[in-house]
């Protein structure tokens, strides 16, 4: 597990957590770091393709969650860190801040006035949800981050990726860490694969839900906005 904190505790506020793809952001770091790859020829069309293929059989729930995360950062396998570094930063600075939705850093702003502790808690890679959440002023991050031996991407994560069920069990890992409550606990999210995480919060917010979600939000009547870029 990656975390990476400014603060010692929550000095009695309370935390509130975003997703960052398609929540906090218009694009998806995942896919725009694909493409930047596939241009400088760092990711090849057979693993591209891979990619996609391993993607469709989530969406048709043939494959288990976790393991179609794996599988989608295998092609960075044999990658010097430099180089993921690399584009990470251009990825992060040229596509993902520029489309920061404009209620989200009003959202964090909220959030941060109230006193609360900000935590970007993401399947995105170390790297960019780093550089995010310097820019947007949140205090911590909890992330996805890869292995990496001498030098090189093993293509292995470390532990879990921050996906799916494993997002509930960072969040409540972090608030027991923070001696906090997740009954006070605000988490940002749009995906359905985010419904575990948005379950074990207080108040859960889908922004920008896709069409599973937001049935399962209006069952549940959970708050549900959209966000504009």
């Amino acid at each position: 597990m990656e975390t990476i904190s400014s603060k010692d505790n929550t000095e009695g506020g309370y935390i509130a957590f975003f997703d960052l793809d398609r929540t906090i952001t218009k694009a998806i770091s995942g896919k725009e770091l694909a493409r930047s790859a596939l241009r400088k020829g760092v990711l090849s069309y057979a693993n591209l393709i891979y990619a996609l293929y391993t993607s469709l059989v989530y969406k048709l729930n043939l494959i288990d969650e976790q393991n179609i995360v794996d599988e989608m950062v295998r092609w960075v396998k044999d990658l010097k860190e430099e180089s993921l570094l690399d584009l990470c930063t251009e990825v992060t600075r040229n596509v993902m801040l520029p489309s920061v939705y404009k209620e989200a850093r009003l959202e964090i702003k909220l959030h941060k006035e109230k006193n609360a502790k900000v935590v970007l808690l993401s399947s995105a890679l170390t790297p960019i949800c780093k550089e995010m959440a310097k820019n947007l002023k949140m205090d911590d991050i909890v992330c996805s981050e890869l292995e990496v031996i001498n030098e090189y991407l093993t293509g292995r994560p470390v532990g879990k990726l921050c996906f799916g069920k494993e997002k509930a069990v960072r969040l409540l890992s972090y608030c027991e860490k923070y001696n906090s409550s997740a009954s006070d606990s605000w988490y940002y999210g749009d995906s359905i694969s985010d419904l575990a995480v948005l379950s074990s919060v207080g108040n859960p917010v889908c922004v920008n839900a896709d069409r599973m979600l937001k049935k399962a939000a209006i069952k549940r009547g959970w708050k549900i906005l959209k966000w504009t870029y």
